[in-house]
């Protein structure tokens, strides 16, 4: 379920025709009506969210708004810190903890205007083990992904039209693609993680929205009030949505989710690439250009160099946890850790020298391109709750530090899923340009968008 655009409804905010606090109320009966089933939340603080809400009405009713997303509601992933609710990051060990500071993004949110409704699911640490799993908006019986999976599920349930993850994996892409949302993983460093748990060096914020006007307006309010990582440039750009623009050519990238994507995720991608080639945009594919094909033989590591880099990054804080009580972490946890333990500085070393490597030669062919087009995920919300599903479509993006959006274009199985845009590095303004476009253009009722 897509909501309407919120930064495209708040003329009646001034009015008087609906008001931040009618809207909050809406997304509050939602997670009454909902929550049992979905398990998008793990908590709430309705009643500071509905003081806020009403001084946000008198705002927008006397013209002096904060920004164009004051009074929008929105839901935070349980790993960023909230000063009034616990941070229990999915873990046992941490239900109830509270540093009673709001993280970065959350001050940022809060100066806009924005109404902080709770605080969503997320797998343990923002790995890959569903402790307390979130259920898909689309079919219950399905996971709604990891580890943003109670944002994605909160955001695909028409509960608030904009909740907050993060993505050091496929964290934001994958949940985004399986409940019928809007994904965006900035530029690494773009924005602010400051109070984060999700600290590794392919982690980043992550937004999913109902829309991708209101996905921009509040990646750009974050940025504008908090910036990005200390020693990053900020996500920079337009207030409002950049304008649509049409691509002239796009790489079509397989990686190594190619060989995994069921049937009808493939049949779904094919259709998608075939309308946009008929709407004169030009799509190479691998066995047609020399550098995307050695590009694919690189970008195929991704996954398997991924988990060597965080597993050593994973260090610290995961040892200090299982030295203070192992039996609270997943076995998958405890797994990996041991995993890593025959690693050294100089293995990790070397596995950033291949990272380094790898996103040179992919700024090299990303020049060449609008973008580069391929799948969110390999099929539709896996079922069962014990599996997140499988990342290898995303890592790719995180791997390289770049920005990429799901859009929720693309169906398998009966069920949502995105087709992923992926950018350059420090160009979001471009990647959004893009993806407004192809959006537009992958409209069952929008004809030809040439």
């Amino acid at each position: 379920m897509l909501l309407r655009s919120y930064v495209k409804q708040t003329q009646s905010y001034r009015n008087g025709e609906d008001s931040s606090s009618r809207q909050l109320e809406q997304s509050i009966a939602r997670i009454d009506a909902l929550n049992d089933d979905l398990k998008a939340f793990v908590c709430t603080a309705p009643e500071q969210a509905r003081l806020d809400a009403a001084q946000s009405d008198a705002r927008w009713q006397s013209g002096r708004p904060l920004s164009p997303i004051d009074g929008m509601t929105i839901g935070i992933k349980d790993i960023i810190e909230t000063a009034d609710m616990p941070t229990g990051q999915g873990s046992p060990m941490w239900v109830g903890f509270n540093t009673l500071r709001d993280s970065a993004t959350v001050q940022a949110l809060r100066e806009a205007g924005a109404i902080i409704v709770g605080k969503t699911t997320t797998t343990e640490f923002a790995n890959s083990e569903p402790i307390f799993p979130s259920r898909n908006p689309h079919d219950t019986g399905r996971t709604a992904g990891g580890s943003s999976s109670g944002s994605a599920a909160a955001v695909g349930a028409g509960i608030v039209p904009v909740a907050i993850g993060t993505q050091v994996v496929g964290s934001t892409l994958r949940p985004a693609s399986y409940c019928g949302c809007f994904g965006y993983k900035p530029t690494f460093g773009a924005l602010n993680r400051g109070g984060s748990y999700d600290h590794l060096s392919h982690s980043c914020t992550g937004l999913l929205g109902g829309s991708l006007d209101d996905i921009w307006a509040v990646a750009i309010a974050i940025a504008e009030r908090v910036g990005g990582d200390p020693g990053h440039r900020a996500l920079t750009g337009p207030s409002e949505t950049p304008l649509s623009r049409k691509p002239a050519r796009l790489a079509r990238l397989e990686t190594a989710g190619w060989q995994a994507a069921s049937p009808g995720a493939r049949q779904s991608y094919e259709a998608a690439l075939e309308r946009l080639a008929a709407s004169g945009v030009e799509i190479v594919a691998r066995g047609g250009d020399p550098e995307l094909d050695a590009f694919e033989d690189l970008i195929a590591e991704a996954h398997p160099l991924t988990l060597k880099i965080i597993g050593w990054e994973n260090h610290w804080p995961m040892g200090t946890y299982a030295a203070r009580d192992a039996e609270k972490l997943s076995e998958m946890t405890r797994s990996r850790l041991k995993q890593v333990e025959s690693m050294t500085v100089a293995d990790y070393h070397e596995a950033l020298d291949r990272r380094d490597e790898i996103r040179a030669r992919y700024a090299g062919l990303a020049a060449r391109f609008d973008g580069l087009i391929t799948l969110a995920a390999t099929g539709a919300a896996p079922r069962g709750l014990e599996w997140t599903g499988d990342p290898k479509f995303n890592v790719p993006a995180s791997l390289l530090g770049i920005p990429a959006l799901s859009l929720p274009c693309l169906t398998d199985d009966e069920m949502p899923l995105g087709l992923q845009l992926l950018g350059r590095s420090g160009k979001d303004v471009e990647l959004f340009e893009v993806a407004g476009w192809v959006w537009t253009c992958l409209q069952p009722d929008a004809g030809s968008a040439a």
